[in-house]
């Protein structure tokens, strides 16, 4: 994910400043100065690093800092706060107006990914209970036209074309179409450029002028640096957009055009593409983002994604199963199988507080899914629900079964056993309902889930950026 190199640079940072107690200025000074390498490193713009450093410094050497008992704590909240600021503070949302369609005009530069990012915006709107109408207006590029269908296809949404006749025509059309059928939002596939001309940007003012657009958002891809703030200051005075959607953040990139593109130019991040899945668009939250670069993880999004992964049904059923009978390797599997749904393991690590950027690759790889996966087919029904009964002679076959070793059945096994404890400690696996009052969350909801979704629900009300300060805490 973006920002890996600059979570890890700013994590050992703070990590000296919480271990000297009491701070200087020198101190302050000091940090800063990595601080304002670490950013630029990662290719923020250079004002915006110099004005967020001067900030931070302000505020970082007062007397309530300096003089605190926790000033290294108080530091790395002054940059988390600033880091939102700098982003936008809140999520910006859809220029949705009163009276449907609302009108999106996609537009970017080619090889940004604007249209499998139309189609993954499409999929989004659906899920929102939006129904969008794709519509093919890049009738230049070859296949275009054909790629829009395919992934609006994936995307379970209709797409709007009539071959390579005028954009503004198809434009036209689309609206009339979308009136007919019902369609509330209309999601324009503009053509793209090598780069910025007089002719492409003579076309987008046509068909800006006859679908008068509530939102026109422009795709840069985060790979190209500064340059896509460049290209989106571009597009803003010729065009004038109104947000930006930043496409390949997954990517091993610097990401410092999300943290500059508001600030330079004014115009907020709404939406990020962190895959290439058509799940895999994100819309983007300034507390969010901070908290996973400050290393503090991102719970509310971990939530979002198991929300949209797990019915409720399915989720009710597991508690009851585990509460009633305990957690066992059927249920480490599928539990496994809905993890897998949710994105890269990497990814979904790093959302969790106090883990993000603590787990390395290298024991990534140890509990590899395919690998649990394949040692737990191998054993038997009897084995998978009781697994206290594989002996040595049944570790044996399930690694020749798996192409494992036994080793690698031990530290499953080992594995398991702690997650059953951690069930134990929320009140669940264990026979009992220990949740307490905490487990007014239906029938399902008893006990330690109950706890959870409590927890979950009390975190949504705090607004806590990714569970708030205790994952750096130490």
């Amino acid at each position: 994910m973006a920002f890996e190199s600059l979570s890890e640079k700013l994590g050992n940072v703070f990590k000296r400043l919480k271990g000297r107690g009491r701070l200087s200025e020198a101190d302050v000074k000091e940090a800063m100065r990595e601080v304002r390498l670490a950013l630029l490193e990662a290719d923020v713009n250079y004002k915006v690093v110099k004005d967020f450093v001067a900030k931070v410094s302000e505020k970082a050497v007062g007397d309530d800092v300096l003089t605190s008992l926790t000033p290294g704590q108080q530091v790395i909240k002054i940059v988390n706060d600033e880091l939102i600021t700098l982003m936008g503070s809140e999520n910006s949302k859809i220029n949705f107006p009163s009276k449907p369609p609302c009108v999106i005009m996609m537009c970017g530069l080619q090889g940004s990914g604007k249209t499998t990012h139309a189609a993954k915006l499409a999929k989004y709107l659906v899920s929102i209970g939006k129904r969008p109408l794709l519509v093919a207006c890049d009738v230049y590029r070859p296949a275009a036209i054909g790629q829009l269908q395919v992934v609006g296809e994936k995307a379970g949404v209709k797409v709007f074309e009539m071959g390579q006749i005028s954009p503004v025509a198809i434009a036209k059309n689309a609206l009339r179409h979308a009136k007919d059928y019902g369609n509330d939002v209309i999601i324009l596939d503009t053509a793209g450029r090598l780069h910025i001309d007089e002719t492409l940007m003579t076309e987008l003012k046509d068909i800006k002028a006859e679908t008068n657009p509530n939102e026109i958002m422009l795709v840069v891809d985060a790979m190209t640096g500064q340059d896509a703030v460049n290209v989106a200051k571009a597009f803003d005075e010729a065009l004038g957009i109104d947000s930006v959607l930043m496409s390949k953040l997954d990517s091993d990139t610097r990401g410092g055009a999300a943290l500059s593109v508001l600030a330079v130019i004014g115009k907020p991040v709404k939406f990020i593409g962190t895959g290439e899945k058509l799940e895999d668009l994100e819309p983007f939250h300034p507390s969010r983002m901070a908290s996973r670069i400050l290393g503090m993880g991102d719970v509310l999004t971990l939530i979002e994604r198991a929300e949209q992964t797990v019915s409720e049904a399915d989720a009710k059923k597991l508690a009851k199963k585990i509460t009633s009978e305990g957690f066992d390797m059927n249920d480490l599997l599928s539990q496994m199988q809905q993890i897998k749904k949710m994105g890269p393991l990497k990814q979904i690590i790093g959302m969790i507080p106090g883990v993000a950027g603590k787990i390395d690759d290298e024991a990534l790889e140890s509990v590899k899914m395919e690998r649990v996966t394949a040692l737990i087919q191998s054993m038997t029904p009897t084995e998978r629900a009781k697994p206290s009964i594989i002996n040595p002679s049944r570790k044996r076959r399930i690694a020749a079964g798996s192409g494992n070793t036994v080793a690698d059945v031990n530290r499953l096994i080992k594995q398991f056993e702690g997650m059953q404890k951690m069930m134990k400690q929320f009140g669940i696996g264990a026979g009992g309902n220990k949740g307490g009052k905490g487990g007014k969350g239906g029938k399902g909801g008893k006990g330690g889930m109950g706890n959870m979704a409590k927890m979950a629900h009390q975190m949504r009300k705090m607004n806590l950026p990714g569970g708030g300060f205790g994952g750096m805490g130490g």
